[in-house]
């Protein structure tokens, strides 16, 4: 299975049709994976920690202001507990997995997964962002690509841009900004030269910063995926581009 970043979006994607085909033929194009294995950018917890895997947890919905119908919609996948249990075995000894019982996946995780793989016949997991430490998220992407070769879909999910506190009317009208255009382009050639010192250093070095990323969260997903891959400087294949909102939705996948 490849390495993926995709740009998750709210749960208004439900209402964007074209962004939920390209969503849903970017998944159809990739062998149906054995299990699903997902960093969101909503859950920064440590040490690090995975969400519960019995079949049917119920979802979080972690955002407000929108219609009451998307806190209603469910994502029932099948018990990951062998997923689980093959998560903690890549872990280094002094080093230990939180297994939650309760925690359900956050819309960063079922929003796009839904879009994707919407029978939730497939096994999920959710494992937290720890820190804000690219080449720590690197060694964690590093110790999970060998479930890539057992069938798990790795993921790192975000968003490319992510200025929210910036939003303004014109945005949404479907003005781009300037600062999340020039991060988007930005992103877009470090990746195409597989120049992860540049990624790693996007606070300092990128345009557009720091409104294009006020916090990190968003982007920093980013790095599990390129340490998943089996090349971190590899090929990429952007599966969906454009913008949302203002927003970039960059998504790429490597092998």
């Amino acid at each position: 299975m490849p390495a993926l970043y995709l740009s998750h979006g709210a749960p208004p994607l439900f209402d964007d049709g074209p962004w939920l085909r390209e969503l849903f033929t970017w998944a159809q194009r990739l062998p149906k994976p054995k299990s699903i294995l997902i960093v969101s950018a909503h859950w920064e917890n440590a040490p690090l920690a995975i969400t519960a895997s019995a079949a049917h947890t119920p979802l979080v919905y972690d955002f407000g202001g929108f219609h009451p119908r998307y806190y209603r919609m469910r994502y029932d996948t099948p018990d990951a507990t062998a997923l689980a249990h093959r998560i903690a075995a890549t872990m280094p000894d002094g080093e230990p997995l939180h297994q939650h019982t309760k925690r359900g996946l956050d819309h960063g995780a079922w929003v796009p997964l839904m879009a994707m793989y919407p029978l939730a016949d497939i096994p999920v997991l959710q494992l937290s962002l720890p820190t804000h430490d690219p080449a720590k998220l690197m060694d964690i992407g590093r110790r999970l690509a060998g479930l890539r070769a057992e069938g798990t879909l790795v993921i790192g999910s975000g968003f490319m841009t992510h200025g929210l506190p910036f939003i303004t009317r014109e945005m949404i009208e479907g003005t781009v900004p300037a600062w999340s255009a020039d991060f988007d382009h930005w992103a877009a050639e470090a990746l195409d030269r597989g120049d992860v010192d540049e990624l790693a250093a996007y606070a300092t070095r990128a345009p557009g910063m720091p409104y294009a990323h006020p916090t990190p969260d968003h982007f920093l997903p980013i790095f599990v995926t390129l340490g998943s891959a089996d090349d971190p400087q590899g090929a990429v294949r952007t599966a969906v581009d454009g913008f949302m909102m203002g927003f970039a939705k960059r998504s790429f996948e490597l092998a």
